[in-house]
C-alpha cells in the first residue's frame, strides 16, 4: 500500500473517485477515523489515500480555498454567470443572486450575457456600469454562432469553472461551442468510473481546456438556500467594503439613519439595483429563517 494525493473527481453512493497526481484512477472509500469527525466531502476536493492498485482508502481532506454548499463542489476557481440579453430577459436580481452566492463562496466570478445580437440598446453599457466596477468582469457572447468565446476561454482555461443560470440562456449551446470534445471527454470520465453523467445529482468535475468544468445537475435553478451566509451583505463587494463606517453597529442599510450604505447609494456610488436586490435577498433570508425555526 502506497500513500497517494489526488482530486476527487466524482463523488458517488459512498464512493469516491480520485485522479491521482500520477495519473491513475482511484476507487475510495473514506477512512473510519476520518468518518467520526465532522466533515465535508466534495468533489474538487483534494485528498490523501492509502492506494492499493486502483482502490483507495482517504485518510486527510487537504485544505480547501473554498466550498459551495449546491452544488457541492470544492476549490473553484471561477463561477460564470451566464444570462441571455433577451429571450428570457435578465433578472437583476436573479444576476445579483448568483454573484452573492459566489461572493459569499469566495469564489471569482464572471458574468456572461449570450445571445448578444438580441441585446436592446444600450444593455451592455448599463450592466457594464453597474458590475464592471465591482470587479466582475461583463463578457458578451453568441453561443448560436460561436461568437465572442475568446475572451471567455482567456479567463477561464486551466481552471475549475462552474457554469450556473436560469435555463432557456443557451449554458449547452455556449459549452458546446467552447469545447466540441466535451461530450466526448465525459463520455470518457463517465466509463472510465462505471457511471454515466446524468444518472447523479451530485457534483462531477469533466475535463475541460486543460482544467475542468463542473457539471451540476439542477443548478440552473437558483435558490436562496444555497445562500450559507449570517447577512445578506456578505454577498455584495460594495457593501462589505463599507463596514463600520455606519453610525450604528450592526446596521442593516435599511431603516437606520446616518448609514453609510444608504448614503453611498443616494451619490450614486452603489447602483441602485444592487441596493434593491440586497433588500430583497435580505428578506428572503429572513423569511427562510423563520420557517427554518418554525420547523
Amino acid at each position: 500500500m502506497s500513500q497517494q494525493t489526488g482530486r476527487i473527481i466524482k463523488t458517488y453512493n459512498g464512493y469516491y473517485y480520485v485522479l491521482g497526481d500520477n495519473g491513475t484512477w482511484y476507487t475510495c472509500k473514506v477512512r473510519g477515523r476520518l468518518k467520526q469527525k465532522r466533515f465535508v466531502i466534495a468533489a474538487g476536493d483534494r485528498v490523501e489515500l492509502d492506494a492499493a492498485g486502483e482502490e483507495g482508502m482517504i485518510t486527510e481532506i487537504l485544505p480547501r480555498r473554498n466550498l459551495l454548499q449546491r452544488p457541492l463542489v470544492a476549490n473553484v476557481d471561477w463561477l460564470a454567470a451566464v444570462f441571455a440579453c433577451a429571450d428570457p430577459d435578465p433578472s437583476f436580481l436573479l444576476i445579483d443572486k448568483l454573484l452573492a452566492l459566489a461572493e459569499a463562496a469566495n469564489i471569482p466570478a464572471v458574468l456572461v450575457l449570450n445571445k448578444a445580437d438580441l441585446a436592446p440598446e444600450g444593455f451592455f453599457d448599463r450592466l457594464e456600469a453597474v458590475y464592471a466596477p465591482l470587479g466582475y468582469p461583463v463578457l458578451q457572447v453568441e453561443a448560436k454562432n460561436g461568437k465572442g468565446l475568446d475572451a471567455l476561454l482567456e479567463k477561464i482555461s486551466d481552471s475549475t469553472v462552474v457554469f450556473g443560470g436560469p435555463s432557456g440562456v443557451g449554458k449547452s449551446t455556449l459549452l458546446n461551442h467552447l469545447n466540441p470534445e466535451l461530450s466526448l471527454k465525459t463520455g470518457q470520465v463517465s466509463a472510465k468510473i462505471g457511471r454515466g453523467r446524468h444518472t447523479t445529482r451530485f457534483a462531477e468535475l469533466l475535463p475541460f481546456q486543460g482544467g475542468y468544468i463542473v457539471d451540476t445537475p439542477g443548478f440552473g435553478n437558483i435558490d436562496l438556500a444555497e445562500l450559507v451566509m449570517d447577512d445578506a451583505a456578505q454577498g455584495f463587494r460594495e457593501l462589505k467594503a463599507r463596514a463600520g463606517q455606519c453610525r450604528f453597529s450592526g446596521c442593516t442599510h435599511t431603516h437606520e439613519p446616518d448609514c453609510a450604505v444608504k448614503a453611498a447609494v443616494a451619490a450614486g456610488e452603489i447602483a441602485a439595483s444592487r441596493y434593491e436586490s440586497y433588500c430583497m435577498i435580505r428578506q428572503e433570508l429572513a423569511a427562510q429563517k423563520k420557517r427554518g425555526q418554525k420547523s
